[in-house]
């Protein structure tokens, strides 16, 4: 067995059984081959069939302006070296088929392939979305069912699909509270968020023309009421909450929270990001919420990651219906409707009437598990998570010991003494086979590990990762070295993402041309 051979087994006993010495011998670094590094001139991956019409020129359809001068710089390859390089590709990525996925408020949960099949139907998959409402009748019936369906999970009384995303439903939110408070006559203008908060929640705020105010938390994680009470005021015009918030924790406050900021004509959104821990158990429209988002791409098991795709639909309370966007989805003695006739409505926020291909996935999750089902997915999320916190304490010191909601926080701060830093700990994940958990976030706990393992894993799976993270933490006493120079195991190690940031290259070109030109000068 040669050096390499015998780090990859070592690799892979490493991630079966915890074993450090195996994820340390292993080496696989390297550039990837790019398919133009493939590229033969001459070779046909594909031949046209023979034209059975007259041939036109393309000079006599074409303006000048659109037509190339030289044909594009394309790889010449066969059909067989495409489908192996992008399958070469696709094992280089991780993914939560590959292994635990612990992104902190990311829900990153396996999605069960039925979902796909619904989406991938072609009797739903072909439908134009500008087709007349006659020949959709069909997807209309299932979006009205599916927005009863997830209002009956919130406890609210209307939903909107179109949000494409949780933070366009935060922003949705926030525009729908600007329209209440016109209604009224109210020029209320500052929004409070927790200092735990999303970082999209003050980003809403703003770009919906209302000014964020933090609220700090308490000692015990959670909104202080001291600090709340301080914060309310005639220009209160609601709060955003996340709940569980960010630290995994209940908010155990939230109806006198909502009934404090009632008080003063002020409306309760909450970020839905965490739902994963109370479907089918408790019910934000029953805590005193008046808007919440729910995303799809994580509650509901739907593929996410990569800055797509997503969805997520914002739930509201009576007071806020008029004003949701157009066209709403609605039903008669005739049959389903888009309905875009309503006066006090925001206006448009999405082409059509949501990312149809995530909510047909998220339509399947829901029917298959139904409401039993949905209360044993979040009841699973809690036992996963508690179980896991337990197990990585004494590695990393969790930032609030109790009993925790879907998620929970670690510190990697005592590892600043052996200069060694969060990231470089989430790195070193990397070459135990697991994906990095959330780093430096939420900002109020010192070197933060963010870690949500969901319902959809086993024991033996936490146990692994559990395992990694006790085994990371021996190798910063003891070899720290080999924790910030992470990770090894990967085909490309450590990369400068700031240097990546700065100088984005997407595009390959071949020497001599732009970008290779800006490469071999930087």
């Amino acid at each position: 067995m040669n050096e390499r051979e015998q780090g990859m087994t070592a690799d892979r006993q490493a991630r079966e059984g915890g074993a450090v010495a195996g994820a340390a011998a292993c080496n696989l670094q390297g550039s990837v081959e790019l398919i133009f590094e493939r590229s033969v001139p001459g070779l046909h991956g594909y031949r046209f069939a023979a034209l059975d019409i007259p041939e036109v020129a393309a000079e006599e359809v074409l303006p000048a302006a659109l037509r190339r001068e030289a044909p594009p710089l394309l790889p010449e390859v066969s059909e067989p070296e495409v489908a192996r390089h992008y399958t070469a590709l696709s094992t280089l990525n991780h993914h939560v088929e590959k292994s635990l996925y612990p992104l902190g408020s990311c829900t990153m949960k396996y999605n069960p392939k039925v979902n796909e099949e619904l989406a991938r139907d072609p009797r739903l998959a072909g439908l134009h979305p500008d087709a007349p409402e006659s020949a959709l009748q069909g997807i209309l019936g299932l979006l009205w069912e599916f927005q009863r369906a997830l209002a009956t999970i919130v406890g609210m009384d209307a939903v909107s699909l179109h949000p494409a995303a949780g933070a366009q439903g935060e922003f949705l939110g926030m525009k729908l509270f600007r329209a209440y408070h016109r209604s009224r006559g109210n020029d209320k203008r500052t929004i409070l968020i927790p200092d735990s908060a999303h970082g999209t929640n003050p980003a809403s705020v703003v770009l919906s023309g209302f000014t964020p105010r933090e609220v700090r938390s308490g000692p015990d994680g959670r909104i202080d009421p001291a600090a709340l009470a301080s914060a309310i005021d005639e220009r209160t015009a609601g709060i955003m909450i996340t709940n569980p918030n960010t630290l995994g924790l209940f908010e155990k406050n939230i109806e006198e929270i909502a009934a404090r900021i009632h008080a003063v004509d002020g409306l309760v959104y909450m970020d839905g990001a965490n739902l994963n821990a109370l479907m089918g158990l408790a019910l934000p429209g029953a805590m005193g919420v008046d808007a919440v988002h729910m995303n799809l791409h994580k509650t509901f098991s739907t593929p996410h990651g990569g800055g797509g795709p997503g969805a997520g639909p914002v739930g509201v309370k009576a007071a806020l219906e008029p004003f949701l966007p157009v066209p709403v989805v609605t039903r008669d003695e005739r049959g389903f409707h888009l309905d875009c006739e309503r006066p006090r409505s925001i206006g448009r926020l999405h082409p059509y009437a949501g990312n149809i291909g995530v909510i047909l996935r998220a339509h399947a999750y829901i029917r298959s598990l139904g409401p039993d089902g949905l209360a044993e997915v979040s009841r699973a999320a809690l036992i996963n998570a508690n179980y896991l916190m337990r197990k990585v304490d004494s590695a990393f010191p969790v930032a609030k010991r109790e009993t925790c909601m879907h998620e929970f926080v670690s510190s990697a701060s005592w590892t600043r003494e052996f200069g060694v830093r969060n990231v470089d700990v989430a790195k070193r994940l990397l070459d135990y086979g697991f994906h990095a958990p959330t780093v430096s976030f939420p900002l109020i706990v010192p070197d933060a590990l963010m870690i949500e393992p969901t319902e959809t894993e086993t024991r033996g799976s936490l146990d692994r990762f559990a395992a990694a993270l006790q085994a990371i933490a021996a190798e910063v006493r003891e070899n720290p070295e080999r924790v910030r120079s992470a990770p090894g195991c990967t085909r490309v190690g450590r990369l400068d993402e700031a240097e990546a940031a700065r100088r984005l290259r997407v595009r390959w070109r071949p020497a001599g041309t732009g970008d290779a030109d800006d490469r071999e000068r930087g």
